[in-house]
């Protein structure tokens, strides 16, 4: 299994010339890898083995690519045919996409070192700090707020420079699934120790065992920014009074990504610690997004994102997560499979032909918990009614604030 610690980097100025450098000498080699492809005859572009192999000859015709690291600049390769072959996966789909572009210093802003070139000394840093050489560049001190777990192996590390000009340093890790927690068996799952979560728009999510988390408040912030880019709006556009403010409102916005990934990791920790199988919808975000009403909710939402982490996450813990098909869950009756059609400001379920009643994001909750049980295999609990899983109205889902989560860093009381 694969994932990575990131942590915050305070290089000194010297290193820092040195990272910024280093920054602006790969950007040219990526840009001159996608030019080299472009030239390319069609019937002969150039795959990633070749272009590496043509590194040598780059270095010696260009001598400033020599100054680089060979597994960074290797990496660099690999990133342009990622790059390229995520373009394609996405034309595959019927996505109307053009062609790799040009990188510009403000869109190329990462470096990795790949397998060498890096080294992490634990003992030289104190006070939950760290020190990380770079080749070819320095020592970068970094928070060790967590350490690198002992039966984990560092694959790669990334240096990035934020759009506020903050430093950050991120360890790619591998770690063999001999020593991940074992999940439990699939036939002793059921509705105890399993829950089914609907991503919803009056709360942030619904569980199937009756608790609703809310919203996190996010008004104020956005009002800020509202503000400041406003302010933006009167700058010269490239004096250093428009810098200054970009920085402000590029702050802004990392405190904004950093309230909801908080929020996410907290209560996705919650659900993989506290129950053995977790079932989610996998929803289409980007045709959700393309619809007008509350697209900014739904962004703010996260949704995909909050999906990655509860998937990776439940490796760490020893929980199942699966994703069920997403389409009629709040129109397909619970208890007897018919569909009801009903608008979006609906919020009660009431089946016409079997006469179940409750709320509407209880009844989608509960057809995701049932759609998991089928595609793990497993039928519904005969013994287990409906009704006895699902609550009947809005006043019985135990609600919980974001303050709480956010205050308590976690949904425990």
């Amino acid at each position: 299994m694969e994932h990575s610690h990131r942590y915050q980097a305070y290089p000194t100025q010297e290193v820092a010339e040195g990272l910024e450098y280093h920054l602006n000498v790969h950007r040219q080699l990526y840009n001159h890898i996608r030019w080299d492809y472009e030239n390319s005859p069609e019937d002969d572009k150039p795959s990633e083995y070749d272009q590496n192999n043509k590194l040598p000859e780059w270095k010696r015709k260009w001598p400033v690519f020599s100054e680089l690291h060979s597994k960074a600049a290797q990496a660099t390769v690999a990133r342009f045919h990622r790059n390229l072959s995520n373009l394609r996966k996405k034309k595959e789909k019927g996505y109307n996409v053009g062609r790799l572009k040009r990188q510009a210093p403000t869109d190329y802003r990462s470096v990795t070192y790949n397998q060498s070139g890096f080294d992490l000394d634990e003992k030289r840093g104190r006070d939950r700090f760290a020190y990380v050489r770079f080749s070819k560049i320095g020592w970068v001190k970094i928070r060790y707020h967590r350490p690198i777990p002992d039966h984990a192996t560092i694959k790669e590390v990334t240096f990035k420079k934020e759009t506020t000009g903050e430093w950050f340093v991120s360890f790619g890790l591998e770690i063999d699934e001999a020593d991940l927690p074992e999940k439990p068996g699939v036939d002793s799952l059921d509705a105890s120790n399993s829950v089914g979560i609907d991503l919803g728009i009056l709360n942030y999510i619904h569980t199937s065992d009756g608790t609703t988390v809310d919203w996190l408040d996010l008004e104020d912030d956005y009002e800020r920014l509202r503000r400041e880019q406003r302010k933006l709006s009167r700058k010269e556009y490239g004096s250093n009074n428009y810098e200054k403010q970009r920085q402000k409102i590029a702050k802004i916005n990392r405190h904004i990504q950093r309230k909801v990934l908080d929020y996410q990791h907290k209560i996705t920790t919650w659900l993989v610690r506290e129950y053995d199988a977790v079932f989610v919808e996998d929803l289409d975000v980007k045709e959700m997004l393309e619809q007008p009403h509350t697209a900014r909710n739904k962004q703010d939402a996260a949704w995909r994102q909050f999906i990655t982490l509860l998937e990776y996450k439940a490796e760490l813990y020893g929980c199942h997560v699966k994703q069920v098909e997403a389409r009629g869950t709040t129109k397909e009756c619970a208890r007897c499979g018919v569909e009801t059609a009903k608008p979006l400001w609906v919020r009660e379920h009431s089946c016409p032909s079997c006469g179940f009643k409750t709320d509407r994001d209880a009844n989608a909750v509960m057809n995701v918990l049932q759609r998991g049980f089928s595609e793990l295999g497993l039928g519904w609990p005969e013994d287990t009614p409906v009704e006895t899983v699902t609550a009947t109205d809005t006043t019985q889902f135990e609600s919980v604030s974001a303050s709480h989560v956010v205050e308590t860093g976690s949904l425990g009381a």
